[in-house]
């Protein structure tokens, strides 16, 4: 398979590894309402704050919608998209050494991405899926990324959105109207159907026909169940269908459907036979809603259209008093469509955004709880510091609460909070020790996702040496910090028979985290006991 290579590649594939674990510090003064909601807003570097957030979300997340850099080579913006800030060329001294000074803006934009994506990709669940904004400058290159990173074959569609519905006056050959939204899934075997919520005027132009289950199932249309040329013929659709009136009408080709079915159908009162000039046509009754009542929904489409970047523009305005805060945001209608694609079925599901910029993401979940009453999380991370109290925190904020327009206008909030934290310390020292400041809880997240690879299944840590039982049936513990109230050096954070006899019981197999070991080997072995030395057992990056 034809892969993408560029300078500076060999020195970021695994640079994702290197990058330390740190701490999450919140900022209580920029939260927003419940901070026990599940909603986050992340300031620091993505690739760090990436890093940080493993140890809770990885495997969690159902949704990632990422706006990165264009890199279209202009300045100014408040994202700088020639991907030139001070922040990241200090990265690519540091990582791809003397070759940094020598990329072409093509290089620097592909060894910032193929880290971040690399760590996007550990976060999603099984039946997730991540959206990648991008137009023409990067979008061929990034087609050839994301098949490295996420497999070829879980390449979903690249959709084309239609982003404005004028202008051009500036153009001297062609009047581009579109960009491009990737969607890579993370197995794609795993992935759920994708369906928008009903279309209105499909209702009034498809569904024209009731019958005596309107009540429930609502109207119907009708379609062929004689397939044509679209399918390989198969002897078991070929069988005759018994009309109302005993006639047998046997297929110039197949039926869509099985025999069994059919006859099913007949029972139900859910085919229609239909006189024609050439004979008898069968369709089958496609209802609006299904025997739950559920409506059926829309099949999204490759070009999205009639939603805009004025939208999106007029959207950030409404909630800065009528001020141009950011340029180019994405409409919140868009982001919501790409959630809604994941989330339909689970409106309990968490969505990720490493380049969050003025935060509608963040508005487009609580928009969609609002609408379906759901409890999505958010997680949102911007790297600049302004942006993030003053644009991402502040916008997410008044669509929460409410907010007052420039013309006097109120707007009912839509429910919701946040914390807010900055990147702390990292959890170790440049000598590999555990800094003192770690608590017990931050340690423990950390211990238990890099021996297991999954993040604590509960939302805080209880003051427990057991921090949990795996799948599998192994009980990960941690000494650490006091937490069997004995702080002296031999004593809590050592497994000795004494503070193994403490330790909450587990028949299976343990992995113990401690300081020190004085427990003799046969005895380990008969407990089932894994001892890990920290510091220098546990994995730091």
């Amino acid at each position: 398979m034809p892969t993408l290579n560029w300078i500076g590649k060999k020195a970021v594939e695994n640079h994702h590894m290197q990058v330390p674990f740190r701490l999450l510090k919140d900022v209580p003064d920029l939260a927003c309402g419940d901070p026990g909601t599940g909603n986050l807003i992340v300031q620091g570097d993505n690739l760090e704050a990436l890093k940080a957030l493993l140890p809770y979300y990885a495997g969690q997340v159902k949704c990632i919608y990422i706006d990165p850099p264009y890199n279209t080579g202009e300045e100014g913006w408040t994202y700088n998209d020639n991907v030139n800030s001070p922040e990241i060329r200090r990265w690519l001294g540091q990582v791809v050494g003397k070759e940094g000074e020598t990329l072409d803006r093509h290089d620097r934009w592909l060894c910032m991405m193929q880290p971040r994506l690399t760590l996007l990709r550990q976060f999603l669940r099984k039946d997730g899926a991540i959206f990648v904004s991008l137009d023409d400058n990067e979008i061929h290159r990034m087609r050839f990324l994301m098949d490295d990173v996420f497999g070829e074959q879980n390449f979903v569609e690249q959709l084309i959105w239609k982003k404005s519905y004028g202008g051009g006056a500036k153009e001297k050959y062609v009047v581009r109207q579109h960009e491009y939204c990737l969607m890579y899934a993370r197995s794609k075997a795993n992935l759920d159907q994708l369906w928008l919520p009903p279309d209105e005027m499909s209702e009034e132009r498809y569904y024209k026909y009731r019958d005596a289950k309107y009540a429930t199932r609502g109207p119907f249309r009708i379609k062929p169940l004689e397939a044509t040329k679209s399918m390989d013929r198969r002897a078991n659709l070929v069988y005759p269908i018994r009309m109302p009136d005993g006639t047998e009408l046997m297929p110039k080709r197949q039926w869509w459907w099985s025999k069994d079915r059919v006859e099913a159908a007949l029972a139900n009162d859910d085919l229609v036979f239909t006189k024609t000039k050439t004979g008898i046509s069968v369709s089958y009754k496609q209802y609006l809603r299904d025997e739950s009542g559920t409506e059926r929904g829309a099949k999204p489409f490759s070009i999205i259209d009639k939603i805009y970047t004025q939208d999106g523009t007029a959207d950030l305005r409404s909630i800065f008093e009528d001020k141009v805060v950011l340029q180019f945001p994405k409409p919140v209608r868009l982001i919501e469509q790409f959630i809604y694609l994941l989330t339909r079925t689970d409106p309990t599901a968490i969505v990720l955004d490493s380049f969050a910029g003025s935060g509608t993401t963040g508005q487009a979940v609580l928009s969609l709880n609002k609408q379906d009453n759901g409890s999505r999380r958010f997680v949102l991370v911007e790297l600049d510091p302004k942006i993030a109290a003053e644009i991402t925190a502040t916008r997410v904020r008044r669509v929460a609460h409410g907010y007052t327009k420039a013309d006097g206008e109120k707007v009912e909030g839509l429910g919701g909070g946040f914390r807010y934290c900055e990147l702390g310390e990292p959890l170790f020292d440049e000598t590999g020790r555990i800094r003192d400041t770690v608590r017990f809880a931050d340690l423990a997240r950390h211990v238990y996702f890099t021996a297991t690879g999954e993040p604590l299944p509960r939302e805080r840590v209880s003051k427990s040496p057991l921090l949990s039982v795996t799948s599998n049936g192994v009980a990960v513990y941690l000494l650490y910090n006091g937490i069997l109230k004995d702080k002296t050096p031999a004593g809590g954070n050592v497994l000795t028979s004494v503070t193994l006899d403490l330790l909450p019981p587990h028949s299976g197999p343990k992995i113990i985290y401690a300081a020190a070991c004085r427990l003799s080997e046969a005895r380990r072995a008969r407990e089932q006991i894994e001892f890990r030395q920290t510091p220098y057992a546990i994995k730091t990056s």
